[in-house]
């Protein structure tokens, strides 16, 4: 059965309370209208549209290839299955490497479906996350492990692991959300450093191989299933232990997310 309620389903607004009621909210990238009414039905509360596709779907070895063409079509696939949850999505690979572009892109990301759209990067993506909430287009930072710089930081790798690293991730995701950001995504950082960033913004703080103690979680829903090309060490396969199919997969997601029981120790980094 759906959490979302209402007719206006999940907002920015609910979350934040969420947030300061400390409870817990579930996220997940799906890419098609099937998958994402199965999800809204099993209680996620936000859908991203990832550039995770190039990957996941279209099989390449990391998300640079994906265009906007790729999210467009994904995103509009993705609204019509949509029951109520909060859509997400990320603008790909050199989508807003100047002003101009950065607004065509994010308007045509929410003119397909998007209520919040996604940016990799720290202290430099700040006047591009004001530019945009200012117009009135929610942003959702991404930092820790920033799949779209791959190549420059040398694979894929936990991040903040020492002092001065932690530091300045802690700092940059301050100045993020004093220039609007409305949500932050950690991935692949200990879960220390999480915890302190989490406890540190008003904004909620999402969390993907970034422990317990942020605000949301996110998996992929290949991941979910155990049918993705590679399982890194903080995802976890529901379907294996679920009694029924699919949705009782996604909804064991959900319920172990809510009660602190996902990520486990085994799934976190120190």
């Amino acid at each position: 059965m759906s959490t979302q309620g209402g007719a206006g389903g999940v907002t920015l607004t609910r979350l934040k309370k969420m947030k300061r009621a400390g409870g817990k909210f579930v996220c997940l990238a799906v890419y098609d209208a099937g998958f994402a009414a199965v999800a809204c039905r099993a209680g996620v509360e936000v859908l991203l549209v990832g550039d995770s596709l190039g990957m996941v779907l279209q099989g390449h070895d990391s998300t640079l290839p994906v265009t906007m063409d790729d999210m467009i079509y994904h995103m509009r696939c993705v609204k019509r299955g949509n029951e109520g949850a909060l859509l997400m999505g990320d603008m790909p690979f050199m989508s807003y490497a100047s002003e101009a572009q950065t607004l065509e892109n994010a308007a045509a990301l929410m003119r397909a479906g998007a209520q919040v759209v996604k940016l990799e990067g720290g202290a430099w993506i700040a006047n591009t996350t004001r530019l945009l909430a200012e117009r009135g287009i929610p942003v959702c930072a991404h930092m820790g492990l920033t799949p779209q710089s791959v190549n420059r930081i040398g694979g894929f790798h936990v991040q903040g692991r020492d002092t001065s690293q932690a530091q300045s991730i802690i700092e940059e995701a301050q100045l993020l959300q004093q220039s609007g950001a409305s949500l932050l995504l950690l991935e692949c950082v200990p879960v220390a450093l999480a915890k302190t960033i989490a406890e540190t913004l008003e904004i909620p703080v999402i969390g993907i191989g970034a422990g317990a103690e942020t605000d949301g979680q996110i998996m992929v829903v290949h991941d979910v299933l155990g049918i993705s090309p590679i399982t890194p060490k903080f995802v976890k396969n529901f379907l294996a232990e679920a009694d029924g199919g699919i949705q009782d997969a996604i909804a064991a997601y959900v319920k172990a997310v809510k009660e602190g029981a996902f990520p486990a120790p085994e799934h976190c980094f120190h």
